[in-house]
């Protein structure tokens, strides 16, 4: 590569600026081999690149082990053997709390994995932080007062963090460009599978008499995380990530292998002399800004480029469709859905087969856009899911407002609000829930995609949520809270 001309090449920044770099070999296009062409978008490229959907598959189950560990809580909150072991998760507060403590850890989670990310790679990087949730498993599963078992959530919660935003950065970095939307909307769809898998083992052990109805389900959760964190071990590093430490050889190695394709195939060659291109750019970017500058210095200041008038415009799109995302509602439903669900008017029983079906009907949403998303595209998607979370919630705070004080007495009322929640949870499913992972990942460049990822993941991802169920509230607090939140929150989401 060094013996090619060098000239000066104008990048687009994304937001009507350029910036001129000196060092790009003449013979790099321009455009990134971002419009290299390997074949169909959808289901049908995929069934063309079974390797690297098998890479994203075992990378997207990190998804599987956040959705898990989500979804377990909701009825282990409601199970009378974990409250006669924890009577202090029994008070608004201590259940508040309990389940905050996850996403306080998976914030620090996201802060910590840019750096480890970038420094030893992203796949050894998933390794790591599969022994943090691990670990957390393991002291929620031995508990034996609250504390133990707090502790326990906070460490899971950083393993739960880093896992879910570093499966969707290794997915970005090693999909062909006709497949990344697809490929990414695998993170969502394991997420919902966890949540959904969970939900039915605590529904069977919460019949089990004695600690073994919270504490198998608890243990479980470490199958997963172990799966992913010796079977990403089987496929290779990020191209992208190679040549940003200067692996150049390596980067078009793996890019082959990813690709099935020979090294000097043409479509090969134009994808890896624009990572190449990307790469060397992004260097020259960092050391005109930061000239001189190392270590922990050289760390935060690349945190603030986030901000920077030349990229800030991507971060409020990767913070931003994450906002929509918690706003919408969903953590009320997914934490709370059984004691919601009786809000609403249920019994307890059919609360929670009405949990059980929430929850499949996420599942089957967020399987729609996987065939999808690369077809219609991410604009319309968040504009449908906008306007279906306003007129669903909007709906069931009415409803709420009108009939909640006398469920009995108006059981269709009851019934319709219950409608709008499973309205909302497929207008949710087919937009929202997968953009929240995808967009964030397709905004940011390789050198900031990681920081870019964990920033819009970390502050809004968890710390919106935990405003809320840290407060501990009531079940109906928690419902009119959420939907006039969303309320004031749903004309926005159409310009994302």
């Amino acid at each position: 590569m060094s013996s090619l001309k060098d000239e000066k090449v104008f990048h687009d920044e994304g937001d009507g600026t350029v910036e001129d770099v000196d060092i790009v070999p003449s013979d790099l296009p321009v455009h990134l081999g971002e419009d290299v062409a390997y074949g169909p978008s959808g289901i049908a490229g995929v069934v063309q690149s079974p390797f690297v959907f098998a890479a994203a598959l075992i990378a997207s189950m990190g998804g599987f082990s956040f959705g898990y560990d989500q979804g377990v809580i909701s009825i282990i909150n409601v199970m009378d053997q974990f409250h006669d072991v924890f009577p202090y998760a029994t008070n608004g507060f201590g259940k508040g709390f309990m389940t905050a403590m996850l996403e306080f850890g998976a914030a620090l989670g996201c802060f910590f994995m840019p750096w480890l990310a970038d420094k030893i790679s992203r796949k050894k990087a998933i390794f790591v932080v599969t022994i943090f949730f691990n670990v957390g498993a393991i002291l929620q599963t031995a508990a034996v007062n609250y504390e133990m078992l707090v502790l326990g959530r906070t460490i899971g919660g950083i393993g739960v963090g880093t896992l879910a935003m570093g499966a969707p950065l290794y997915i970005s970095e090693i999909s062909p460009p006709n497949l990344r939307g697809t490929l990414l909307v695998l993170e969502s769809v394991s997420i919902c599978l966890g949540v959904v898998v969970s939900f039915y083992i605590t529904y069977g052990t919460r019949h089990m008499d004695g600690e073994i109805a919270f504490r198998l389900p608890l243990g479980l959760q470490m199958v997963s995380a172990t799966i992913v964190g010796f079977g990403i071990f089987l496929f290779p590093y990020s191209p992208r990530w190679l040549a940003l430490v200067g692996r150049n050889d390596d980067a078009l190695a793996n890019l082959s292998r990813m690709r099935r394709l020979p090294a000097d195939d043409e479509r090969v060659q134009t994808e890896y002399k624009g990572i190449i291109a990307e790469a060397q750019f992004q260097k020259t970017v960092l050391e005109r800004r930061h000239p001189g500058k190392h270590g922990l210095r050289l760390e935060i200041l690349t945190w603030l480029d986030l901000f920077s008038p030349k990229s800030w415009r991507r971060t409020v799109v990767g913070v931003g469709v994450c906002a929509f995302q918690q706003l919408s509602g969903i953590n009320a439903f997914i934490y709370y859905a059984p004691t919601l669900f009786q809000s609403l008017g249920q019994s307890e029983q059919m609360a929670l087969d009405m949990s059980g079906v929430f929850n499949i009907l996420q599942l089957f949403a967020v399987s729609v856009c996987f065939f999808i998303i690369d077809r219609v595209g991410r604009r319309p998607l968040a504009i449908f899911g906008g306007l279906g979370g306003l007129v669903s919630w909007g709906i069931m705070a009415i409803l709420v407002g009108l009939y909640s004080d006398n469920w009995k007495a108006h059981s269709a009322a009851g019934w319709g609000a219950v409608a709008m929640a499973f309205v909302f949870i497929l207008t949710y499913g087919v937009s929202y829930s997968p953009l929240g992972w995808a967009l964030p990942s397709e905004v940011f460049p390789t050198a900031t995609r990681a920081k870019g990822v964990a920033l819009s993941t970390a502050t809004v991802e968890y710390w919106l949520r935990n405003v809320r169920i840290l407060r501990g509230q009531e079940e109906r607090e928690i419902m009119q809270a959420t939907a006039a939140q969303v309320m004031r929150a749903g004309v926005p989401t159409h310009q994302v």
